[in-house]
């Protein structure tokens, strides 16, 4: 008997019918529910009138192209914002993590090369940086988004700082992202076999050196579901930037609503964008997985034609 029958029992005719009804049931259940509870009430209350989704679908009516030209400037700045959080957190959660790690290994040596004093010095700047790294990781983690994105816009003008209200956004979001993606990282370099390290350190690598080029790329292929869930969080959380009074898609579709009084309409538009956004990101990541997938099965395999030299050769050597 197959590992496959023992685990899942293959539905027969009478249970596929079965669940074919039940299906049917349920969808026709989901449908009655959306039209009776849903599109009775909004259409009583006018909420399908062209006078409210006209500005959104209709190009004849006169506040149309100003509506548009607003929600890509919000689109634009939602973008702007979201590549550059996305380039920030994936630098600063790489170095995080390699430097989390690093510190992990020094921990652990005896220093045995250096005099008493300098080691006791050097074990314990490392047993101190690697607490000072982690109890930062757990603050900024811990913290919620838009509070880091306001102690931010309101902290740095106190010390003098001040930036464009695009960069208190970015750097809000690189602060809780970026110690996200490091533990990230982390955990896939530490879920790795210990005996990639022990090789990596017989052959001379140096521990840096292990850990950037062994360690890291397998980490990001292995955790790259998790990264691109994270990076789609880093999308969605721009949206944040309302309480800056950054322009956003967000906080320009406030403003529409308040022109305009359609909220639903807006909403509705505004998440259909993100929704579009988001699953683009995540058809790019499903992508990538792929090529490194077929990247690593195509790797180990011999050529299937020999190159034209060794045939010459080979014959060459026949003939003698």
């Amino acid at each position: 008997m197959s590992q496959q029958s023992v685990l899942y029992d293959v539905p027969g005719p009478r249970q596929r019918r079965l669940t074919l009804i039940l299906s049917v049931v349920a969808g026709l259940l989901v449908a009655a529910g959306a039209y009776y509870l849903i599109y009775l009430p909004l259409d009583e209350k006018g909420q399908f009138s062209l006078e409210l989704w006209g500005p959104l679908i209709d190009p004849s009516n006169e506040n149309f192209v100003l509506v548009w030209q607003r929600i890509w400037v919000g689109v634009q700045n939602t973008l702007i914002a979201a590549v550059l959080a996305i380039v920030c957190s994936l630098v600063i959660g790489t170095l995080l993590s390699i430097l989390r790690i690093q510190l992990k290994s020094l921990t652990t040596r005896r220093f045995a090369d250096s005099t008493a004093p300098v080691a006791y010095f050097l074990r314990g700047l490392s047993l101190g940086l690697s607490a000072l790294t982690r109890v930062c990781v757990e603050v900024f983690r811990g913290l919620p988004v838009v509070i880091t994105i306001f102690f931010v816009a309101r902290g740095f003008p106190e010390f003098g700082i001040t930036f464009d209200t695009l960069w208190y956004l970015v750097i809000g979001l690189t602060v809780y992202n970026g110690v996200v993606i490091a533990e990230i990282l982390r955990s896939g370099m530490e879920g790795l076999p210990p005996g990639q390290r022990e090789a990596a350190l017989a052959i001379g690598l140096s521990p840096l050196q292990t850990t950037g080029l062994i360690l890291l790329p397998q980490a990001f292929r292995i955790m790259l579901p998790a990264l691109i869930s994270q990076l789609v969080v880093v999308l969605k959380d721009t949206s944040l930037g309302f309480i800056i009074s950054f322009e956003e898609t967000l906080n320009i579709g406030k403003q529409i609503i308040l022109a305009l009084s359609n909220p639903i309409q807006v909403y509705v538009v505004i998440g259909l964008l993100f929704i579009l956004a988001n699953y683009s990101l995540s058809k790019l990541a499903q992508y990538v997985q792929r090529r490194l997938a077929r990247g690593r099965k195509t790797a180990g395999l011999p050529p299937q034609n020999p190159p034209p030299a060794a045939v010459t050769a080979q014959a060459e050597a026949s003939v003698v």
